[in-house]
C-alpha cells in the first residue's frame, strides 16, 4: 500500500490499556521463540491467559516461567509440531481447551517456516510440502477445529500473520511467498464467512522486517542491528487481538510503515 489507510494508522499509534486483555484467553502459536514469544509476553502482561503452543516444550517453558515471573496470568502450555500435526489433533486439542477455558477470545497464528530461498524450478517437494503445511493448512484446521471455542466468545480475534511477499510475488521466495498469499486469501474468506454469523473479527498483520532467526535465515549478511525488534512492533498486535478493534475486519495491516 503506498498510503496508510486509518486503519493501519491507528494500529500504528496503539496505545494499549493497562488491563485491556484480562479475563481473555489468547492462544499464540510460535510462542517460543521471536515475534509469537514477544507478543505472548506483552499479552500477560496486558492481562491474558496465554496459550503457548509450538514446537519445543523447552521454550515454551521458559516463556511460561517468564510471564509467571513478571506476576501474570498463569499460562498454559500447548507442545504441537505443526509440520505434522493432523486435523484430528487439533480437534482433540479444541476438546482440551474447552474443558479447561470453555472459550477462546483469540488466536495470533504467528508460527511459520521459510523453505528455501530458491528458484521455483529448482524447489524441493518435500520442502514445498512442509512449507504449506506449517504455513497454511496448520492454520485452516486449528481455525476449523477452535472455531466453536471463538463463537463461545462474546468479543473474539483471529490474527493471520501475512507477509509482503505473500502481497505480491518475489523471485526466488517460493513455497513462503505463495503460503502467504494463501494466509491472505484465508483470512478474508473467514473475514466474511464469520462477519454477519459471530462476534469474530479476523485480520492480518505484516511485521515487516524485524530481528528474528527467520529474518536472518533469509537475509544472512543483514545487520540486524538495522531492523526492529519484536518488542517494537508489538502495538498493531495489541490493536487487532483486543477490545478496540472490535469494528475491524478483513483488513490486512502492517506492523511497520513503508
Amino acid at each position: 500500500m503506498s498510503e496508510l489507510s486509518s486503519v493501519n494508522a491507528q494500529a500504528l499509534a496503539y496505545h494499549c490499556p493497562a488491563d485491556a486483555f484480562k479475563d481473555r484467553i489468547i492462544l499464540v502459536t510460535g510462542a517460543g521463540a521471536g515475534i509469537g514469544r514477544c507478543a505472548a509476553l506483552t499479552l500477560a502482561r496486558h492481562g491474558a491467559t496465554v496459550i503457548l503452543l509450538g514446537r519445543t516444550p523447552e521454550k515454551l517453558e521458559k516463556v511460561y516461567d517468564e510471564i509467571k515471573a513478571a506476576g501474570g496470568p498463569e499460562p498454559a502450555l500447548a507442545p504441537v509440531n505443526l509440520a505434522v500435526a493432523r486435523p484430528e489433533d487439533f480437534q482433540e486439542l479444541a476438546g482440551l481447551f474447552d474443558k479447561e477455558f470453555g472459550r477462546l477470545d483469540g488466536i495470533l497464528h504467528n508460527a511459520s517456516v521459510l523453505g528455501d530461498i530458491t528458484p521455483l524450478e529448482r524447489y524441493g517437494v518435500g520442502t514445498w510440502d512442509s512449507v504449506m503445511q506449517v504455513n497454511v493448512n496448520s492454520a485452516f484446521y486449528l481455525t476449523q477445529a477452535m472455531l466453536p471455542l471463538l463463537r463461545a466468545s462474546d468479543d473474539a480475534r483471529l490474527l493471520f500473520t501475512s507477509s509482503s511477499v505473500g502481497r505480491k510475488g518475489r523471485a526466488f521466495w517460493g513455497a513462503y511467498a505463495v503460503s502467504k498469499a494463501a494466509t491472505e486469501n484465508l483470512a478474508q474468506v473467514f473475514a466474511e464467512e464469520l462477519e454477519n454469523t459471530s462476534n469474530i473479527r479476523v485480520n492480518t498483520v505484516n511485521p515487516g522486517g524485524t530481528r528474528t532467526d527467520m529474518r536472518a535465515q533469509a537475509y544472512p549478511g543483514e545487520d540486524p542491528q538495522t531492523l526492529k525488534t519484536p518488542d517494537e512492533i508489538m502495538a498493531p498486535y495489541l490493536f487487532l487481538l483486543g477490545p478496540d478493534s472490535r469494528d475491524v475486519n478483513g483488513e490486512s495491516i502492517d506492523a511497520q510503515p513503508k
